[in-house]
């Protein structure tokens, strides 16, 4: 079977390769990249059902020639790209959402989508870790205060200029207890941290079991130290954290963003830091930078904004591939797939590989 695995230049075929040893040695599997191409704009109604996408479907088209099994993590997917290739089985997207693919597409062809959810979560947990320490020691109000020219190292005592927080004692508020948000709650209680979760999708009793209390999310705003954000963005969502539900925080609380910037007023968000109820706030999502100047909320000492490095590590590039490896691995035993986007498709993938399979070894 070919399988053709492209890379981009968030996530290069070689991340991959370790991950895809095992199907190399009975498979032909070929590693390509695509170019960023900023200059490319979708014209076609597939290309516009994308988003989020390096490279362009000409690429695509012309690495994955005669593959069966198409993986891909930025790469644009659409109708073409699918048509272009007739021995397609399965398109593997690594990553939790296959924004860059035309799903649609994939499924009015019985082409099953599968994606990596999770990946990152262990990343993304570590990184919401991090903030909150940051936050309630104060190290971004000391790290402005050094590069500024402030002293140092002149005086044992100079520290009292500097009282921040232990996280022991304090508690967590995780408006969302998915895959990130359970491990965050684990970080935490390692840390002596009491944990409060909302989450309307996930039962009660599954969040009790991870020794944290399920509450609404107006009760978490009121009772917690710190607001971590982890719900996906949704149309119903936007603005979730508004003037209304800041208000509403116990003041000197902190509030950490590691989801997507839309959930957030900002404008709300900003008022909340002048008016003294935040303590502080950290993003690693956040509206996009001005052309000249910094970003309205850098006025704040007590802010942190990252550049959504939530996933940015190896082991989280090798983590998807893995993931991806193991989809093709069950597609190819006939066993159920597990993270498919389009579950309508696998009837019709399975009539396909019993009236038409694609060879299973080189």
């Amino acid at each position: 079977m070919r399988i053709v695995v492209i890379g981009d230049s968030y996530c290069p075929s070689s991340a991959f390769r370790p991950a895809f040893a095992s199907l190399a040695e009975r498979h032909e599997v070929v590693f390509s990249d695509v170019a960023d191409a900023p200059e490319w704009r979708p014209v076609t109604p597939s290309e516009l059902r994308l988003k989020e996408f390096m490279g362009t479907p000409a690429q695509v088209i012309a690495a994955a020639s005669g593959c069966a099994v198409l993986v891909v993590q930025g790469a644009p997917v659409t109708d073409a790209v699918l048509d272009s290739s007739p021995a397609l089985r399965l398109v593997c997207c690594a990553r939790g959402g296959p924004v860059n693919v035309d799903v649609a597409a994939a499924t009015e062809r019985g082409i099953p989508v599968v994606t990596t959810p999770g990946k990152n979560a262990d990343a993304v947990a570590e990184l919401t870790i991090a903030f909150m320490v940051m936050l309630a020691r104060r190290l971004p109000e000391i790290a402005r205060y050094v590069e500024g020219g402030g002293e140092f190292a002149h005086d044992n005592y100079e520290g009292a200029h500097w009282f921040g927080h232990d996280l022991a004692g304090h508690t967590l508020g995780l408006v969302g207890f998915g895959q990130i948000g359970r491990r965050v709650a684990t970080r935490a209680h390692a840390f002596g941290m009491r944990v409060l979760a909302a989450d309307p999708f996930i039962d009660a009793e599954l969040v009790r079991s991870a020794g944290v209390e399920p509450v609404e999310l107006g009760t978490l705003l009121e009772r917690c130290d710190f607001i971590s954000l982890h719900a996906r963005a949704t149309k119903d969502n936007r603005g979730l954290m508004g003037t209304a539900e800041f208000a509403r925080l116990r003041p000197g609380s902190y509030f950490i963003n590691t989801a997507r910037d839309v959930l957030v007023d900002e404008a709300a968000l900003a008022d909340a830091l002048a008016s003294g109820r935040l303590a502080g706030a950290a993003l690693d999502v956040a509206s996009p930078s001005p052309a000249s100047g910094r970003h309205p909320l850098l006025a704040y000492p007590n802010v942190i904004i990252a550049t959504h490095i939530g996933g940015a590590t190896y082991e989280t590039l090798y983590h998807g591939g893995e993931m991806a490896a193991a989809e093709i691995e069950r597609f190819l035993a006939g066993e159920p797939l597990v993270n498919v986007a389009d579950r309508a498709a696998l009837g019709a993938a399975a009539r396909r590989q019993v009236t038409d399979p694609a060879p299973v070894a080189r």
